[in-house]
């Protein structure tokens, strides 16, 4: 049975992951999901007060990592807080209306539509301001990729002593 109970905080941890390229999935939520359930099947007596505190410190940082990276992708290249909102929904909805790429494209595309909507940008600027949310976007996932794996990391270095 313990093998059934390791599977499914693995495939916790792996739906985490792929939340980093479909951000429709809450990452967070499975992470902790899977700490929780590994309580639930064998024992929360590893998880003293400073793994919830150094865990929840990593949920932060995985929001401001997003947040920040999305930021800097947009504004390095001029953007505005339209190029942002444009980006994020880009992101949300990109996905499902053109699977795979979509994921690429939606930001891309969120960013110039906003920028050449509510700021009047030329459609070259617009643009650019589109690809620098890609970077962003990209930069992101990266991040938050080496975030979660730390987070994984000293779950079971915690769980496996």
């Amino acid at each position: 049975m313990e093998i059934v109970y390791w599977s499914l905080i693995a495939i916790l941890f792996i739906v985490a992951f792929v939340g980093l390229i479909y951000p429709i999935i809450p990452s967070v939520i499975f992470l902790v999901a899977g700490f929780l359930l590994y309580g639930v099947f064998f024992s929360f007596e590893p998880f003293h007060w400073l793994f919830w505190v150094i865990q929840g410190l990593f949920v932060i940082l995985l929001f401001v990592a997003d947040y920040i990276a999305n930021m800097i992708g947009i504004k390095k290249y001029g953007g505005s807080k339209a190029g942002i909102w444009g980006s994020t929904i880009g992101l949300i909805f990109g996905p499902f209306i053109i699977p795979v790429l979509g994921i690429l494209i939606g930001p891309f595309i969120g960013a110039i539509a906003a920028e050449l909507i509510f700021n009047k940008r030329n459609f070259t600027d617009s643009i650019k301001i589109g690809f620098g949310s890609v970077i962003g976007f990209i930069s992101s996932v990266v991040t938050k990729t080496i975030i979660q794996a730390i987070m994984i990391g000293y779950f079971l270095v915690v769980v496996l002593n």
